[in-house]
C-alpha cells in the first residue's frame, strides 16, 4: 500500500496529515482555510488520492504558515508514500479548462526539485485567501516531495478559476506520474537505477 502519514509541529502549525496514493478520491480537510480547504478537497478528488489534513495554525496572524507547513507535509508524504519509485509512470502533464481559464501543468518525479511558475493572478485576494500564497505552496511542496513542476496559465482573467484550475489540472499530473506503469512494475524509471 502506497501510503503515508505525517505529523508536523512547530511553534507555528500543529499538522497531521495522510495520504494513500491509490485511493478513491475521498477526503477529509480542515486547515482553518476555506479556500485552501477547497482546493486540498478538489485536489483528492480529481487526482483519485485519499487525503486527510487537520491544521491547528497561527491563522490569527494569516495563513502563510499553514499553507506553505501544509505544502510541506503533502510533498514529504509523496516522497514517502512512492518509496524508491519502483513501477511508477514518473512523468505526468495535463491541461485543465477551467472556464476562460487554462492551466498547464507537468511534472517529473526526478529526485530533483524545481519550479516553474507562470500564474497571473490578478487579484491579490480571493476572499480572504492571499493569492501570493498559491506560488508559497507549490515551492514548498516542491522543495519536499523532490519533483520538478512546471505550472503555466496559458489564459484566464477570474482569480478564483485560474487557481482551482491549477489545483485540479495539478492533481491530474500528479495521478499520471504516479500510477504504476504495468509494463515496467519492478523498474526504476531511470537509465541511473536510481531517483
Amino acid at each position: 500500500m502506497r501510503i503515508a502519514e505525517i505529523n508536523r509541529k512547530t511553534a507555528e502549525t500543529d499538522i497531521y496529515l495522510k495520504l494513500n496514493l491509490d485511493g478513491k478520491g475521498t477526503s477529509t480537510v480542515v486547515t482553518g482555510c476555506g479556500f485552501l480547504d477547497h482546493m486540498l478537497t478538489l485536489f483528492a478528488k480529481h487526482g483519485r488520492f485519499d487525503l486527510e489534513v487537520k491544521c491547528k495554525g497561527d491563522t490569527e496572524v494569516d495563513y502563510h504558515h499553514t499553507v506553505e507547513d501544509i505544502a510541506i507535509c503533502l510533498g514529504d508524504a509523496f516522497k514517502k508514500a512512492l518509496g524508491d519509485c519502483r513501477g511508477i509512470t514518473r512523468y505526468g502533464s495535463f491541461c485543465l479548462p477551467m472556464d476562460e481559464a487554462l492551466i498547464l501543468t507537468a511534472v517529473d518525479i526526478s529526485g530533483r526539485s524545481y519550479l516553474r511558475f507562470n500564474l497571473e493572478i490578478p487579484r491579490a485576494k480571493v476572499g480572504d485567501f492571499d493569492t501570493e500564497l498559491v506560488l508559497e505552496f507549490f515551492e514548498a511542496f516542491v522543495r519536499h516531495a523532490d519533483v520538478t513542476l512546471h505550472v503555466r496559465q496559458l489564459d484566464g482573467v477570474n482569480s478564483h478559476h485560474i487557481i482551482e484550475g491549477t489545483f485540479k489540472s495539478f492533481a491530474r499530473t500528479m495521478k499520471a506520474a504516479v500510477a504504476i506503469d504495468e509494463s515496467a512494475k519492478q523498474e526504476i524509471p531511470s537509465t541511473k537505477g536510481v531517483l
